[in-house]
């Protein structure tokens, strides 16, 4: 989908462009756009950029489209360690800056900004009875939200507060060995002991499963 440069001015900056997210995804929607609202807002918020290690933080409260528009936008990645996802099912994203020991946490609201239509239509469209024109209006009608999203001025979008919190513990990096069952090889952090082997969590489950 186009994004009008309308749509695209009031997050435009040294950011990665909406564009670049939805390749990332793979499409475009709703999720995808509100998670890049969240991204940039919460990035301005704690005068950061985009980090090359673990500078910064996210705490997302959902494993939804939202998230890859995090990872592309903040730096925060599951690699690298610095996106943490706890899938509660909230649109909800924490950050935290390991430099100033400021953190945020965004709550996206997206009343009013994705058509009521869609409701209706997408129980058709997501179970595959939906006829070409239906799919048609829903793939417009989610053209549009996202439009709406992008646009709308950030507090009709997003809610912003200054949080608390303890600092995130840093990724850790573990010593690989063999898996005294199958041979792979295994962080020895993730092994488990079973009948007197260090074995992989593969072979501990298949083992006490049966």
């Amino acid at each position: 989908m186009c994004i009008s440069q309308q749509a695209r001015e009031p997050v435009q900056g040294d950011y990665v462009s909406y564009e670049q997210a939805v390749e990332f995804h793979g499409h475009s929607c709703g999720g995808l756009a509100s998670g890049y609202r969240v991204a940039i807002a919460a990035m301005k918020a704690l005068g950061v950029g985009r980090p090359k290690d673990e500078e910064l933080v996210a705490i997302a409260e959902t494993d939804a489209c939202g998230v890859d528009a995090i990872q592309m936008i903040t730096g925060c990645t599951a690699g690298k360690g610095n996106l943490i996802i706890h899938d509660y099912g909230k649109h909800a994203f924490t950050f935290y800056c390991r430099q100033s020991n400021k953190a945020v946490r965004v709550v996206t609201n997206l009343d009013g900004l994705m058509p009521a239509e869609m409701d209706e239509l997408r129980p058709k469209v997501f179970s595959g009875q939906a006829s070409k024109a239906e799919i048609a209006r829903y793939q417009e009608l989610a053209h549009l939200g996202v439009d709406a999203i992008l646009a709308a001025p950030e507090e009709k979008v997003i809610k912003l507060n200054f949080v608390d919190m303890q600092p995130p513990k840093k990724a850790r990096i573990f010593k690989s060995v063999s898996c005294e069952n199958c041979g792979e090889m295994v962080a020895d952090a993730k092994t488990r002991e079973h009948e007197g082997k260090r074995v992989c969590m593969t072979c501990y489950l298949s083992a006490t499963s049966s």
